[in-house]
């Protein structure tokens, strides 16, 4: 009779052992062969999902683009929940790539440092084609012995897991002042480079000393920022809503910090030698939008069916009175919203002005086509919004020329039975990265201010 135990694990089990490892060494063959079969099926995933709910051929190169922006061509033409599914389809070949990369990276060299570089647009390339020339070590320096903290260290947890949270904050404020001041961008430094700081820093310094469990270095990664989005508030940096838009993408990416942070806690590294090589390698991924500053145009289209024929919509299309309706509970947390609109003059040329809660749009009319579409420039607009904070007054540069409406346009197509089909368009640039996740955001926050826009019209035509 054969014994279970000492059956050999299965193929299975043994590549999830490699690709989610927080401790195993990773040989040369190894690394070679996982990636290049991870990479293509990554490749083959992604052409499917973009291929079937786009219909766009989704070419190799903007897959190696290391800078997206061919890839950004490509979302910009996708329904809302199809990033979110892209995202969630990249995160774990993200987590195997770091991961191996780290491990790696100590196997090859007997430093975790390099393996970071796999982060940084152009040499996360290079690092590879090295990692797969570099022979092994004979003694890879992973410590995979190490056992959890038990009760009896409680304090030495608790001041690590500290040391790590004030660390890693000094360290985003840094990062964040260099990406204000410096690059001029919010971009990856920001919402990428920083999570990936507070979570790596953070768990590293919370596991130094022996290993603890992989939940609780995430939830002291967490913590971590969760402070740091508390300092940037108390230091009036930013405010509630632009904190809390962010948080969803941070909480994620600090995970993805937490879990090689451990896994670095394995090595030989020492805590500044983690630290230095964090603050000297993620100010490179500000080069990512420097280079890549091409700002592609989206467009938000929402409609209402108003029971009134053209004729009577029109008038409250080009020009309508103040709106009664109280703002709804999200306009009342700082995002700008319509009051009123009037028109001077009539015809092509005339000026449109859109009071919003913030101050006046102002839109040149350039097409006039009454009663079927109105259409214009935006030549003038007010802020997205008024920062929510403890702070009377909080304006962080983000709010000024990042968010550009260029144009809109009313289309009003008749139906049976004296009807109308009402369409508002707005064209808008976002120039903060990545584009992906922040226009989600705004598409939002536009299509609820077309709602409370048609909707006010339907209500006046209809009367």
């Amino acid at each position: 009779m054969i014994d279970s135990t000492d059956s050999k694990p299965s193929v299975v089990y043994r590549y999830l052992t490699l690709w989610f490892s927080l401790s195993a060494p990773v040989t040369r063959t190894q690394y070679i062969v996982t990636g290049f079969s991870l990479m293509l099926l990554k490749y083959l995933g992604e052409f499917l999902i973009i291929y079937s709910t786009t219909g766009n051929i989704y070419p190799i190169t903007a897959f190696l683009n290391p800078l997206l922006k061919e890839r950004m061509d490509v979302i910009t033409t996708m329904t809302h929940f199809v990033p979110w599914v892209l995202f969630i389809f990249t995160f774990p070949f993200l987590w195997i790539s770091i991961s191996m990369s780290v491990r790696r990276s100590v196997a090859a060299t007997g430093s975790s440092s390099l393996g970071l570089l796999i982060l940084v647009p152009f040499l996360n390339f290079l690092m590879m084609l090295i990692f797969c020339i570099l022979p092994d070590l004979k003694r890879p320096s992973m410590k995979t012995d190490r056992t959890p903290v038990v009760a009896a260290l409680p304090s030495k947890r608790v001041r690590s897991a500290i040391s790590g949270m004030f660390l890693s904050i000094a360290g985003s404020l840094v990062l964040y002042g260099l990406s204000i001041t410096v690059f001029q961008s919010y971009g990856i430094l920001i919402f990428f480079g920083m999570p990936v700081l507070i979570g790596v820093v953070t768990s590293y310094m919370f596991n130094r000393h022996c290993l603890q469990s992989l939940g609780q270095s995430v939830i002291v990664a967490e913590l971590g920022v969760l402070l740091c989005s508390g300092t940037l508030l108390l230091l009036a940096f930013e405010g509630f809503i632009c904190i809390a838009m962010l948080y969803p993408l941070a909480a994620v990416i600090t995970i993805l910090g937490a879990i090689i942070g451990r896994s670095m806690a394995a090595t030989n590294a020492s805590g500044g030698h983690v630290t230095v090589s964090l603050m000297c390698l993620l100010p490179l991924l500000a080069g990512a939008d420097i280079v890549d500053n091409e700002t592609p145009v989206y467009e938000v289209i929402s409609s209402v069916v108003v029971d009134a024929p053209p004729e009577d919509v029109w008038p409250n299309v080009i020009g309508f009175s103040e709106l009664d309706a109280p703002p709804a509970w999200y306009f009342e947390l700082g995002i700008a919203y319509p009051l009123r609109a009037t028109i001077d003059g009539e015809g092509v040329g005339a000026i449109r002005h859109c009071e919003f809660s913030t101050g006046p749009f102002v839109e040149p009319v350039t097409v006039w086509d009454k009663p079927n579409r109105l259409a214009f420039d935006v030549t003038e607009q007010p802020r997205a919004m008024n920062e929510l904070s403890p702070y009377r007054h909080v304006h962080p540069p983000h709010l000024d020329g990042y968010l550009n409406c260029r144009r809109g346009e009313f289309r009003l197509k008749r139906l049976p039975n004296n009807r109308t089909l009402l369409e508002g368009s707005t064209w808008y640039e976002f120039k903060m990265y990545p584009q992906g996740y922040w226009t989600l955001w705004s598409d939002l926050s536009i299509h609820l201010i077309h709602e409370r826009v048609l909707n006010h019209i339907k209500k006046l035509s209809e009367n």
